[in-house]
């Protein structure tokens, strides 16, 4: 085994940048000693610290606490580290369970979505609430609606993960529809777990029109003058601006044809 490892040796074999390895020396955790050339030399002591470092740093330790232990080694000292980062692994254990029944729930509604019937059929649906975060702003095109989305995302990213575990939908100016507007907005929205006690507001629970179609998001304006009409026949009052509601899109699926959208209105 060598007595001595060079910086490139050293970065390589642990995945540590270099500049790493030479802040850790910096602060005095390190102390390579150097070759004739002047180039830095790493000892199996410096090899055992990095171990404890890496270990620490992926649990998030703070590097003056890491100093401090590698400086002051002691039994006690190093029983409080190992019980610490039992504390610490256990967090991460429980966000990471967290994370896995909300992908178990997501799997399970787009399991259920694709398989949906009744496409392109104007239903009457009893909807319960629905805590949401959302972003307020008027737009007109897809595009901005994509930008706002992603604004708000960013905006909650510890909320959102990654695949989409969150109904995305947008609310539609009910006054500029009556208008034959069909491309007006007024919000975009994450639907959040019913649960959740971190939410910008509530979707009012009650009866709903709604229709649900598959394809190019152009279809809205095909089925919406449909869901109004159908209102008016049945002598329903539209109560809010008309939702529509990404249950399958590009989160999930590059087909367009593998879109799965849903059009909701509240009546009474």
């Amino acid at each position: 085994m060598k007595s001595y490892y060079k910086i490139s040796e050293i970065s390589i074999l642990y995945n540590i940048g270099k500049d790493s390895l030479r802040y850790y020396e910096e602060i005095g955790i390190l102390s390579p000693e150097r070759d004739n050339n002047g180039y830095r030399l790493y000892s199996i002591q410096d090899i055992w610290k990095l171990n404890v470092i890496k270990d620490l740093r992926n649990l998030n330790f703070p590097m003056d606490v890491i100093k401090d232990y590698l400086e002051n080694k002691t039994l006690e000292n190093t029983l409080d580290i190992l019980n610490e980062e039992i504390v610490l692994i256990n967090k991460k254990l429980e966000q990471l369970n967290v994370q896995k029944d909300a992908i178990r729930d997501r799997i399970k509604s787009i399991v259920e979505d694709a398989a949906v019937e009744n496409l392109e059929e104007i239903e009457i649906k009893e909807i319960d609430e629905r805590k949401v975060i959302v972003l307020n702003d008027t737009f007109t095109r897809d595009e901005e609606a994509d930008f706002l989305i992603k604004k708000l995302h960013r905006k909650h990213e510890d909320k959102l993960y990654l695949l989409g575990n969150n109904y995305v939908g947008i609310t539609m100016n009910l006054d500029k529809i009556k208008e034959q507007n069909y491309h007006s907005y007024t919000s975009v929205f994450f639907v959040l777990d019913k649960d959740d006690k971190d939410y910008d507001r509530v979707i009012p629970g009650g009866k709903y029109i709604t229709l649900s179609y598959k394809g190019s998001y152009e279809k809205t304006k095909k089925f919406l003058p449909m869901m109004m009409e159908f209102a008016k026949k049945n002598n329903l009052m539209i109560k809010s601006d008309p939702i529509e509601l990404y249950k399958i899109d590009i989160h999930e699926t590059s087909i367009v044809k593998e879109f799965l959208t849903e059009l909701q209105m509240q009546v009474e």
